[in-house]
């Protein structure tokens, strides 16, 4: 594979970053960084590793290799040292505890005139209906009357 990023370290940074190797307490994902950026150095005539040669040194994804050289060149030392944030905060639950509580209410219940029993899709738009909820599909309505985060083991 051709690299199309090429790392070249200033003496500063190629010294910061054997600093942050050799001494004091760091995340292992940080340290594989930093030795990536050491290998992937072409500064001061030394030789080129490919993408794939610096991976199996030290024992990471080709892809992990390509990342952070891609981050160096195009963010700086500190943005393909640090893993980032995801850029989506987590969504919060569409049902809370009370909600789930009208949800196993219903299902307890009786069902409506004409059916024998619950259905999930039934459920969902009775809880649209009576507006527990704005919306929630009948997938969710199985995930949470499933409630299995046990081990049956």
């Amino acid at each position: 594979m051709k690299c199309l990023y090429n790392v070249t370290l200033t003496e500063t940074e190629r010294q910061d970053l054997h600093q942050l190797i050799t001494t004091g307490r760091h995340a292992a994902q940080k340290l594989v960084h930093a030795r990536i950026l050491l290998k992937a150095d072409t500064a001061q005539g030394q030789k080129k590793l490919s993408d794939e040669a610096i991976a199996e040194a030290l024992e990471v994804g080709t892809a992990t290799v390509f990342r952070v050289r891609r981050r160096f060149v195009e963010e700086g030392l500190e943005a393909a040292l640090n893993p980032r944030l995801p850029e989506h905060p987590p969504t919060s639950p569409k049902l809370d505890g009370e909600a789930e509580a009208h949800l196993l209410a219903l299902a307890c219940g009786q069902p409506p005139e004409g059916y024998a029993r619950w259905t999930l899709r039934l459920l969902a738009r009775r809880m649209v209906e009576l507006e527990y909820v704005d919306s929630v599909s009948h997938e969710l309505v199985r995930q949470v009357l499933k409630k299995t985060n046990s081990s049956r083991g």
